[in-house]
Formats: structure tokens, sequence, C-alpha cells
């Protein structure tokens, strides 16, 4: 039997209403889109598995943030990891496998660009950004930051006394997982994206390698000390009232186990891709040895 309409759009509407998520992936879509028609238009070869892996991620973490799913994951620990989960990692892998950069920029209108230019040449007060951006994002680009900030923001928000007041608050719910996807995209990209996209901030990739496996560590030991744990550590679903009759042990545990075992697997698959960006700038790099000397 097929559920009512009214039921599947209530499950689709958002829990907790954020202009700004739904701006943000409506924009990031619409510009994408017509990125992807302008390439096209150029005579550029786009493919299917980019534009695939582009929207998936961009779909997941719409749906954990907008749709009835973002209630579960305030009444179930287990369902507020896997949200983390696909904040932090997969959506944000699956986006930086899609290199968008390029489709998004010949997406954006020229006009737009032109008065974006204008504004920052003729108001003073603009001109310093350029430079200060350039900074920030190379300070917390950095192969010796950029773990820590990855790392350390999963135990900050998992702090038992943490997590409860952002549970508990709003505002505090909503800078968590903002957070979360914006680290993540940022982490994934100095990590999986190709060294010709990253200027300045690239990584070479036996570093990069280094790095996923060290990050993965401590969130393994994190996740097995939560699903090891005989008591209690999140007892703010507990208060708010979990949304499944399940035990608060196991809620615990289905929570610990997410945060143990797809952090290795994700530090896996993004071995995998490292080690393909190398093969493939080595195998260029030997053509073009190859073609000059003969």
């Amino acid at each position: 039997m097929r559920p009512p309409m009214s039921s599947v759009l209530f499950y689709l509407a958002p829990w907790e209403l954020s202009p700004t998520v739904i701006l943000v992936c409506a924009a990031s879509a619409v510009l994408y889109t017509r990125g992807l028609r302008e390439l096209t238009r150029r005579g550029e070869r786009v493919g299917f598995w980019r534009p695939l892996s582009f929207f998936l991620g961009l779909a997941l973490m719409y749906a954990v943030l907008q749709t009835y799913y973002d209630f579960l994951a305030q009444h179930m620990f287990w369902v507020h990891r896997l949200q983390h989960l696909i904040l932090h990692h997969v959506g944000p892998v699956l986006i930086v496998l899609a290199s968008p950069g390029r489709a998004i920029w010949a997406g954006i209108p020229l006009s737009w660009r032109v008065a974006g230019r204008k504004l920052c040449r003729e108001r003073r007060g603009f001109r310093w950004l350029p430079g200060f951006g350039t900074s920030l994002f190379r300070m917390i680009q950095h192969p010796l930051i950029a773990p820590v900030i990855f790392v350390g923001l999963i135990f900050f928000w998992l702090t038992p006394s943490v997590h409860f007041g952002a549970m508990l608050n709003l505002q505090r719910y909503l800078t968590m997982n903002w957070s979360m996807a914006i680290d993540g995209l940022l982490f994934w990209w100095l990590m999986l994206a190709p060294r010709s996209l990253q200027g300045p901030a690239a990584v070479g990739y036996p570093t990069r390698i280094l790095i996923v496996c060290l990050v993965a560590l401590p969130q393994i030991l994190l996740g097995a000390y939560i699903a090891l744990h005989t008591t209690v550590l999140f007892d703010v679903y507990g208060i708010c009232g979990r949304a499944w009759d399940i035990a608060p042990i196991t809620d615990q545990e289905l929570g610990g186990l997410l945060t143990w075992i797809p952090a290795a697997m994700m530090s896996g698959v993004a071995m995998l891709v490292i080690l393909r960006r190398l093969l493939i700038e080595e195998s260029q790099a030997q053509l073009v040895t190859k073609a000059a000397l003969e």
C-alpha cells in the first residue's frame, strides 16, 4: 500500500527551517547546472559520474539538515552520528570528487563577476578582504593544522557537556552542524582534490596518505570508547525523548560504532583516491618526458 502524498511531504519538509541551508544548496545546484551547460556549449567534456557525485553529495547533506531526518537526529544518538558522518565525511567527499569549482565558476553570470570586481576596486573597505581571506585559508589548510581541526571538532562536539548544550540550544546546534559541513569540505578538498587545482595550498600525495591514516586513529579510539562504555554518556537524548523505544546504552553503542568503523573506511577510500591521483600524475609526467626525449 502506497503512503499518502501528505505523509511523504511531511517527511521531506524541513523540521527546523533554515533559509541559509536552502539558499546555499539551491544556489550551488543552480550555478553548477548552469556551469555544466556552459562547459558543454564550449565543447568541454563533462561526463556523467562527476555531476552524479556532486548532486548526490549535495542531496545527502540537504536531506540530513532539512528533512524529517533532522528531527530524528535530535532524538536518537546513533541517527545524530550518521548525520555527522554524512556532513563531515560522505557528502564532502562526494562533492570534492566531482571537482565542481570550474563548473560553478562558469555558472556565475558574467555581470555578477564584473560587479564583484568593481565593488572591491571602488570601496576601500573591501580591499583587505582578498589578502586576509587568502592568509586565513592557507592557515587552516596547513597540513599540520587541518587534521587537528578535523579531528578536534569531532572530539569537541562529542564532549558530553558540550554535546548536551548543543542539543538543547538551537543556535549551538546549527553552529555544530555548519562547522562539521564546512570543515569536511575544506579537509577533503585538501586531501582529495588534484594538486593542479589547489595552487599554493597543494599538499604532496605521500603527506596526504599519512594524514588520512593519522586522522583515522583518534576517531577509531573515540568510537570504541563510546561504543564500549558501560554507562550512558549522552543523557540529553533521554531528556528530549528518544524517537524509538530502544535502550539508551544500545543507542550509544550504535552511535559509537558509526563513529568507529566508518572513520577507518573513509580513510581507506581516501587512500585509494590519493593513490589513483598519484599514479595518474606520474603517468602524465612520464608521457611528457618521453615526448620531450623524442
